[in-house]
């Protein structure tokens, strides 16, 4: 029998989770976003201390909200008000009087993950002794709403400002949002085929190999009762064109899209473990934090020497596992971060995983048939970690998180295990730094001449082609962003035919840059 050795009082643990899918109710003004997340968090409380949650509650220092997707972005924006403190009124709710810090974030899929780092590392340090991190859309309540002419009211004002956590900077630069590029509906596509142009594979080879890895997640969220799509479309079916799965922006047909519209809420309870013992949370709850990381990649997409890889997912792959003391054969579960097809796959290349690995690569089933939930997915993957950990005793499980375009990413790694000795972390900064020095490729904004194409994507409306982007380079290595001229033709040849490396001239106009291929 191995006797685990005893945590040092410091040692940050998770305590408690909870999760919810709702793909019944129905819309009304008491079901804000603020109470749909407050029945996650009881029922993580629940989940740590059953009849004694509101001791739990009590205790809890801090609490972070992820931000609403509704205040993410204009495309998910809803008519029917908010919080002006969301942490605020999700602590009124669950009886958490002692909180003193109330955490909004940025943008970023990454932030659940980050913000489990960095609150291990404060109870770690002694500032807390409990944290809270939350988060839930009501996107499919909203569309229904809109729809149905409703008017709800989901606005609150619980008094206070709540302190704004993470990188608030856009994903883009000036550049790419004058030829229509920001948003990841179109910067993912960009990526997928810079990974096809690496791996030299033809447009229908490509379709194939992603529609096999997503098969694997789909079958994942198939015996998952709490994701949203659980038909466990095979690859045949996800690589078939049709009214049913449309392209969205080649190479990516609707099934290969993140499903954002979903009523899904989650949260996470961190607690010291002289905490957890005062409180009698069972040891056989508790998870310890072994390993993580937070590093972001070249921030403009267009600036990057390589658009199929990324340094800072396999620096917080690497960093994690020397932190945790484990290597890649150690850890038995994977959760990785898979709005797009390139998401993964350019973290399996990264961390040094197989694609068709034999231990899989989500515990959930992954933004496509889990659930996209917003900037609030990493909650649910790691609470589905912490579930599935409690089940298989000492074994280790790697959770990440990616925000923005393959921009920010985090990394976790966890296990019923102690960690030995006090828990310490290395200073982000360092990895950060090494990291910022790298190289970037200058982007031409007023590019003229001979152009070769790097990559691109074509947008549709409906199941027509409208629109195209590409990146191209010049002749003296400089890229450049364009648009391609609109002319209907054309954009069914850039579906049709591969582009990949086309010659062609570019030249810039007020509105923006126009390549033409040859």
């Amino acid at each position: 029998m191995i006797v685990e050795p005893k945590p040092d009082p410091r040692t940050p643990v998770l305590v408690g989770c909870g999760q919810i899918t709702d793909a019944t109710s129905q819309p009304s003004s008491e079901r804000s976003p603020s109470a749909f997340v407050a029945q996650a968090v009881r029922a993580a409380l629940a989940d740590a201390c059953g009849e004694h949650a509101p001791a739990l509650a009590a205790r809890l220092g801090a609490i972070a909200v992820l931000r609403f997707f509704s205040e993410s972005s204009p495309r998910f924006a809803q008519p029917f008000g908010r919080s002006s403190n969301p942490p605020r009124s999700v602590a009124d709710r669950v009886g958490a009087s002692a909180a003193t810090e109330f955490a909004y974030t940025e943008v970023g899929g990454n932030m659940p993950q980050y913000l489990v780092n960095s609150y291990a590392e404060r109870i770690a340090r002694g500032e807390l002794d409990a944290a809270l991190v939350c988060g839930g859309e009501l996107l499919r309540t909203a569309q229904i709403a809109r729809r149905q002419g409703l008017s709800l009211d989901w606005r609150e004002d619980p008094g206070g400002e709540p302190l704004a956590v993470g990188d608030a900077r856009l994903g883009w630069s000036d550049e790419e949002a004058r030829h229509g590029l920001n948003a990841a509906i179109w910067f993912y596509p960009l990526i997928e085929n810079a990974i096809r142009a690496g791996r030299g594979s033809t447009p229908n080879e490509h379709l194939r190999s992603m529609a096999r890895l997503f098969a694997r997640f789909a079958a994942v969220a198939r015996d998952n009762p709490l994701a949203t799509r659980r038909d466990g479309w095979d690859a045949d079916a996800l690589a078939r064109i049709d009214a049913q799965n449309r392209y969205i922006a080649w190479p990516y047909p609707r099934l290969m899209n993140a499903n954002a519209i979903v009523d899904q809420s989650a949260a996470l309870i961190l607690a010291s473990t002289a905490l957890a013992d005062e409180l009698s949370i069972p040891p056989a709850q508790r998870i310890y934090l072994h390993g993580c990381a937070d590093a972001a990649d070249t921030w403009v997409v267009s600036e990057r020497t390589r658009l199929d890889r990324s340094p800072a997912i396999r620096a917080c792959a690497s960093s994690a596992a020397a932190m945790a003391g484990i290597g890649l054969r150690d850890l038995a579960l994977f959760d990785l971060y898979s709005c797009f097809p390139s998401a993964v796959e350019v973290a399996c290349l990264e961390i040094g995983l197989e694609e068709d690995d034999p231990r899989g690569l989500t515990v959930t089933g992954g933004l496509p048939y889990f659930g996209g939930p917003g900037n609030n997915y990493v909650t649910h993957s790691i609470a589905q970690m912490v579930a599935e950990l409690r089940k298989r005793p000492g074994a280790f499980g790697m959770v990440t998180g990616n925000g923005s375009y393959l921009t920010k990413h985090s990394a976790g790694i966890y296990s019923t295990r102690p960690t030995p000795g006090p828990w310490r972390r290395e200073d982000p900064t360092r990895l950060q730094a090494s990291l910022d020095a790298q190289t970037v490729v200058r982007v031409e904004t007023r590019p003229a001449g001979q152009a070769r194409l790097e990559t691109y994507t074509v947008a549709f409306e409906g199941d027509q082609p409208a629109r195209a982007i590409v990146f191209g380079r010049l002749p003296d290595g400089a890229r450049f962003v364009a648009n391609v001229g609109d002319d209907p033709a054309l954009l069914a040849q850039m579906v049709e035919r591969d582009q990949l490396g086309r010659a062609g001239s570019v030249r810039a106009t007020p509105e923006a840059n126009l390549f033409t291929p040859h």
